[in-house]
């Protein structure tokens, strides 16, 4: 797989491209907002994720992250010091795929990177579904992947999407975290459980309603069908 690492710091470039060359990847390396996007002309250039540092020279993170969303349907993968969840959940609204805090594990990036790629690839395959879910004011549309509140399109990432599809195939019913996990991440890797929650919230900021994903506490998450 062909891999964008957008990375200001040449020493930790170099460091973390010695190591996914070791797992195969192919890495282009980007030192600023600018060189990554032209690295993805044309059409995301072939590239399969995109590994992108917030902390760049030319341009903020989150910027060039709503810039490489608007060109190309690629993974991005965040990574970045701020850990708080108000900067997570800016980052999944932006489009991003997935969030990694330094310091990480490179066991964790390398499952993070794996999970991403993955998902693309079943939701490439699952294109030519031709349902929607309905549920109350809020419509799912699975062909198009495209949902909507009263009639007014919400911009959704990847895995929101997933998390919000797969929940509404049975409203009211509990789904286990590690369902979830698994279902939506393809892994069974326990540190995508943080990962989840952000997305969690990302969902109710995003479709304006808290209460359409309920919490049940040590078991995992349901939808609860808004009324019409």
């Amino acid at each position: 797989m062909r891999l964008l690492l957008v990375e200001d710091d040449n020493h930790v470039a170099a460091a973390l491209s010695a190591v996914l060359a070791r797992h195969g990847f192919e890495v282009t390396h980007a030192r600023s907002g600018e060189e990554a996007l032209q690295a993805l002309v044309p059409e995301g250039a072939g590239f399969g994720v995109v590994l992108l540092d917030l902390g760049l020279p030319d341009q903020d993170g989150y910027e060039v992250c709503g810039k490489i969303r608007k060109r190309t349907g690629i993974p991005v993968i965040m990574v970045t010091a701020r850990s708080d969840v108000r900067s997570r959940i800016h980052g999944l609204n932006l489009g991003a795929d997935d969030y990694v805090v330094k310091p990480y594990d490179t066991g964790e990036l390398l499952a993070r990177i794996h999970a991403v790629s993955r998902r693309t690839v079943h939701e490439e395959a699952g294109a030519g579904a031709d349902s929607a879910l309905r549920l109350g004011s809020v419509t799912i549309e699975l062909p198009t992947r495209q949902v909507s509140v009263d009639g007014a399109v919400v911009q959704l990432t990847r895995k929101e999407f997933d998390l919000l599809a797969l929940l509404a195939q049975r409203p009211g019913v509990v789904f286990r975290r590690e369902q979830i996990i698994s279902e939506v991440w393809r892994t069974s890797w326990e540190g995508t459980g943080r990962t989840l929650e952000v997305h969690v919230a990302s969902l109710r900021a995003k479709l304006r309603m808290p209460a359409l994903i309920e919490t049940v506490r040590g078991v995992g998450y349901r939808l609860v069908a808004p009324a019409s």
